[in-house]
């Protein structure tokens, strides 16, 4: 349903999309470019809705192993952040995972922050608008990687993994 100022909601967005076809029977609403004026990027909220999906979408002893990481939407990180890790735009960083991984983890060690996994929205929806993933995909690729850190795992390692499923 649309928005009394005629914004589509984002599942009719999504959903507009999909009925793209080159099948001549039925027209391709992307042949009229004013046809993209009212679709928006997704709100805070919607990207939530998106990231918690891509969440429930991983495999369930995945999920298992992440009891206790809280997943948080920001618009961009935090210039501390960023002045922490050396990075000079904002646009610059997709995801962030904060904590101690659990390999690294100790039963004697005081009681700690849960560990945190941050997704950049503004930056996310940037790179989105840039490449030829899907808005979904994208989530999903960053939320893997940086609980991979969750999981002990560099960027080193995961970028060998993702390689090796290449």
């Amino acid at each position: 349903m649309s928005r009394p100022d005629g914004v589509l909601e984002w599942h009719q967005a999504t959903a507009y999309a999909e009925r793209m076809t080159d099948d001549d029977a039925r027209p391709n609403p992307f042949s009229d470019p004013l046809a993209w004026r009212p679709v928006k990027a997704p709100s805070p909220l919607e990207f939530e809705v998106i990231a918690a999906e891509a969440f429930r979408r991983l495999p369930a002893h995945f999920r298992e192993r992440c009891e206790g990481v809280v997943i948080r939407i920001d618009e961009y990180a935090t210039d501390e952040v960023l002045d922490q890790m050396g990075i000079q735009s904002e646009l610059d960083l997709l995801g962030l995972f904060q904590g101690v991984g659990l390999p690294f983890q100790s039963e004697s060690a005081p009681s700690q922050m849960p560990n945190m996994v941050w997704l950049y929205r503004v930056p996310i929806l940037l790179y989105w608008a840039e490449h030829e993933e899907t808005l979904g995909a994208i989530i999903t690729h960053v939320l893997v990687h940086e609980i991979g850190h969750h999981f002990g795992l560099s960027d080193d390692d995961m970028y060998g993994i993702e390689r090796l499923a290449e």
